[in-house]
C-alpha cells in the first residue's frame, strides 16, 4: 500500500468535490490537521472513515486504498486488500493498547512500592493511582468504541462489496 499515492488520491477527490480540508474534516468528524496528514501520506484514515469517504466521493473503498480509479473491481482482490488494511488497523490499536496497559502497570508497581514503604500518602502516590486508573478507563473506552465500530463497519463493507460490482462499459 502506497501511503503517498492514497493521500494524493484523497486530495484529488476532495478538490473535485470543491471541498477545503476544513470542510472535509468537518463532514468526517475530524480535524483539518488530520486530513492534511492523510493527504501527505503520513497517516491512513481508519476503515470507518474510509467507508464514509467512499460514500462521500462516490468511489469504491478499494479505489481509496489503492489510490486510483479502477475500471473494474475484483471482489477477491478487494477482500484481500481490505483484510490487509484491517490487519494494519488492528496492529495499530493493539500497539496503542499495549502502551496504555504498560503505563498503567508501571504506575501500579510504583504505587505498590510506595505503599509498602509507607510513602503513598503524597502527591506522587496520588499521581500513580490516577495514572493507573486513567489508563484502565481509557483502555476500556478505546476497546469498546473500536470493537463496536469495527464490527458494524465490517458488516456494512461486506454488504457493500457483495451487493455490487463496479464495471465500466
Amino acid at each position: 500500500m502506497d501511503l503517498l499515492k492514497t493521500g494524493n488520491f484523497i486530495k484529488e477527490l476532495r478538490k473535485e468535490k470543491g471541498l477545503t480540508q476544513e470542510e472535509l474534516a468537518e463532514s468526517l468528524g475530524t480535524y483539518r490537521r488530520t486530513v492534511s496528514r492523510w493527504e501527505t501520506g503520513r497517516y491512513l484514515p481508519d476503515i470507518d472513515v474510509l467507508l464514509e469517504m467512499s460514500e462521500l466521493f462516490d468511489v469504491e473503498l478499494i479505489e481509496l486504498i489503492d489510490g486510483e480509479r479502477k475500471n473494474t473491481i475484483d471482489i477477491k482482490e478487494s477482500s484481500i486488500k481490505l483484510a490487509d488494511y484491517s490487519e494494519q488497523s488492528k496492529r495499530k490499536l493493539m500497539r496503542n493498547m499495549n502502551y496504555l496497559f504498560i503505563g498503567g502497570t508501571i504506575a501500579g508497581i510504583i504505587y505498590m512500592v510506595l505503599l509498602f514503604n509507607d510513602l503513598d500518602n503524597n502527591f506522587f502516590g496520588g499521581l500513580c493511582v490516577g495514572i493507573m486508573f486513567g489508563m484502565m478507563i481509557v483502555g476500556v473506552i478505546i476497546t469498546s468504541r473500536y470493537g463496536f465500530v469495527m464490527r458494524e463497519k465490517k458488516l456494512s463493507l461486506i454488504r457493500k462489496l457483495t451487493g455490487k460490482q463496479k464495471t465500466q462499459d
